[in-house]
């Protein structure tokens, strides 16, 4: 069970350094393209930021899940990468189906990973909408000084 707690701590601290390091990524370079963001045609600047910018962040998102992946094969809970995988992302995204579960002894270990989920899927889900409001009264100050 110790084995099991200090293994599930450490690839939620792995994965949250992970997804901490994209999204710092991701304000550098939307800190610098600010200026982009802010001149006509916004509609369109906006789709392509808020694309660009989910699809950075289900790269990290990604590497997660296959971090999770790599741990239950380590751990030998499964026995292919196929299933480690497909169980790692399935219980990331506390979708958990049931047709794939641990034994008793990775039980533990397989809620670490949804927990990781939540914390990562609410962490990046915050980034979205900080970055959305910042975009949109970035986008309206630029408009009350052209208009």
């Amino acid at each position: 069970m110790f084995t099991q707690i200090m293994l599930g701590t450490t690839v939620i601290l792995v994965t949250l350094i992970i997804q901490v390091v994209f999204i710092a990524i991701a304000i550098e370079l939307l800190t610098k393209k600010g200026a982009w963001f802010v001149k006509p045609p916004l509609f369109t600047k906006n789709i392509i930021g808020l694309v660009i910018v989910v699809l950075w962040l289900i790269v990290g998102i990604s590497l997660s899940a296959w971090s999770w992946a790599g741990i239950f094969l380590y751990t030998e809970a499964f026995d292919s990468l196929e299933l480690a995988l497909y169980f790692s992302v399935v219980t990331f995204t506390t979708l958990g189906y049931g047709e794939i579960t641990l034994g008793p002894e990775f039980r533990l270990l397989g809620s670490f990973s949804a927990v990781n989920g939540l914390i990562i899927f609410g962490l990046n889900t915050a980034f979205l909408v900080e970055f959305s409001s910042r975009l949109r009264i970035s986008q309206e100050k630029a408009s009350s000084r052209t208009g």
